[in-house]
């Protein structure tokens, strides 16, 4: 007991010598997706209870990333790549729970706000940098996957536009840039879209219920082995960590899912982490079980590149991807733009007060609202212009993963509690996170050193695989082949 006084005491010393110290700290630092919300007098009546706090977060954590686990098992080996999926999984779940107890000891509910308490404005710079770079490559992602699935379903209906694919994916990505996600946006609020998340999950979980529908019906059963098809580990395991960290990355929602709960407490945290947690690592797995047993060693960094392309289901599926794409895009943005705008406001000298009290957008001035349009366009822009550099989402994946999710979800949470927990770095309370900062750092300059040398060097997009000579072929060869087996049995 006295042990425990001590240490509150130390705590809170720590927090009142911080707050003197750094005048530099925000009193209510920029969040970015707090920032799609609009505050609300009645907080007490809209808190959460702990199972829709659960599904809030799982909202925010399954999205998807998820279609690249069947490509992560390929890379890292389908043994290997399982426990490492389980790895990803016990190492987020803890590292989102150091994130509220940073937040306890510093007073600072904000992921920025804690970097900066922990480290002054140079961390905070550094989180805006990595909470910029994250949600421009997802932008680019989004552009590839769009790319990929929509110029698919319009070759179902126009097969003569198969022999040039790569102007169909380039045409097909811009018009969706100018006529639906430019519009999107450059939206003032995109509360509703935000609030509308649970759209892309029931999209991802109908996916994966064709996913596992498409194996067991067997109707990819003359998907060929290769010697590479059921191996244990393949030495790519880096960058399938980069993947998986990429599906699992909701750190920047953490301090909005907790201070919307009820009773909040870091106890009853610990349980929603850890429902939200295993429920998306169910989800993964099935993902990464169903889609890899299908198509093994031939799995791409999309799944749905894997079907083919008069599979009406997957297409279907396909158009359910795209439209959960889209209502991401606007948010990813929104994030990107605000972070922009900040370092901007902070670079004129604005105060913090002017950053972070709410604005009537009906009041807001024409200057202000053509300042926000320029960056809107220019992000939007550079990322179209970007994505027709690669067609291959798995690198895009991995390198998100590697250089963006991976410090934001490990490296700095551990570092930020290595700085404001009280004890020795060696003791028991500290260790786990030193392990963490350990993790991410050796994966992240690994992963750099060997994935930005060869990035697009195990590119495969646009392949109509063997497999895919016609859904019709393909179903008579399977009856076929069953027929035959049936008839030797009998005989």
């Amino acid at each position: 007991m006295d042990e425990g006084r001590r240490n509150t005491a130390t705590e809170f010393s720590y927090i009142l010598q911080r707050q003197a110290s750094d005048e530099s700290v925000e009193e209510h630092a920029f969040d970015d997706i707090k920032s799609l919300m609009k505050n609300d007098n009645t907080k007490s009546d809209t808190m959460s209870t702990l199972a829709q706090t659960s599904f809030n977060y799982i909202n925010s954590i399954v999205g998807s990333g998820v279609i690249g686990i069947p490509y992560a098992f390929h890379r890292a080996g389908f043994g290997l790549g399982f426990l490492l999926l389980i790895l990803v999984a016990v190492i987020t779940d803890y590292s989102l729970i150091l994130m509220v107890r940073c937040g306890h000891i510093c007073g600072r509910f904000s992921y920025p706000g804690v970097m900066e308490a922990a480290y002054g404005k140079w961390g905070y710079y550094f989180l805006s940098l990595l909470q910029f770079m994250y949600p421009f490559l997802a932008m680019i992602s989004y552009n590839v996957v769009v790319g990929d699935t929509l110029s698919k379903v319009l070759i179902r209906f126009i097969p003569s536009l198969e022999t040039s694919m790569g102007i169909v994916r380039f045409g097909v990505v811009f018009v969706v840039t100018v006529c639906v996600v430019i519009p999107l946006c450059l939206y003032k609020n995109v509360s509703r879209l935000a609030r509308a998340s649970f759209i892309s999950l029931a999209c991802v979980v109908f996916i994966l219920f064709a996913v596992i529908c498409k194996f067991i019906s067997g109707d990819y059963d003359l998907v060929p082995d290769t010697p590479e098809s059921w191996r244990f580990a393949h030495i790519d395991v880096i960058p399938a960590t980069g993947i998986m960290a990429f599906a699992f990355m909701c750190h920047h929602n953490t301090f909005l899912v907790y201070q919307s709960m009820r009773d909040a407490s870091l106890e009853r945290w610990e349980k929603v982490t850890h429902i939200s947690i295993g429920f998306a690592f169910c989800v993964a797995a099935l993902f990464g079980i169903a889609g890899y047993a299908t198509f093994r060693a031939l799995s791409q960094g999309d799944l749905l590149e894997n079907y083919c392309w008069d599979d009406d289901l997957m297409n279907f599926s396909r158009i359910l991807f795209s439209i959960s794409i889209l209502l991401t895009f606007p948010i990813e943005c929104f994030v990107s733009r605000e972070i922009v705008k900040a370092q901007i406001d902070r670079a004129k000298g604005i105060e913090s007060s002017d950053l972070d009290k709410e604005r009537d957008p009906s009041q807001e001035k024409g200057d202000d609202d053509e300042h926000s349009v320029r960056i809107t366009l220019a992000i939007v822009l550079t990322a179209f212009f970007i994505s027709p550099m690669t067609e291959c989402l798995g690198p895009v994946l991995e390198l998100n993963g590697l250089l963006a999710a991976i410090p934001l979800a490990y490296i700095l949470p551990g570092l930020a509690y290595i700085q404001m927990e009280p004890h020795s770095w060696t003791s028991r309370e500290k260790l786990p996170a030193v392990g963490l900062v350990v993790f991410g750092t050796i994966v992240t300059i690994a992963g750099a050193a060997v994935l930005l040398p060869g990035l697009l060097g195990d590119c495969k997009s646009n392949i109509d695989l063997g497999y895919c000579k016609s859904y019709d072929d393909l179903s008579a060869s399977v009856n076929k082949s069953r027929l035959l087996t049936t008839m030797k049995t009998r005989t």
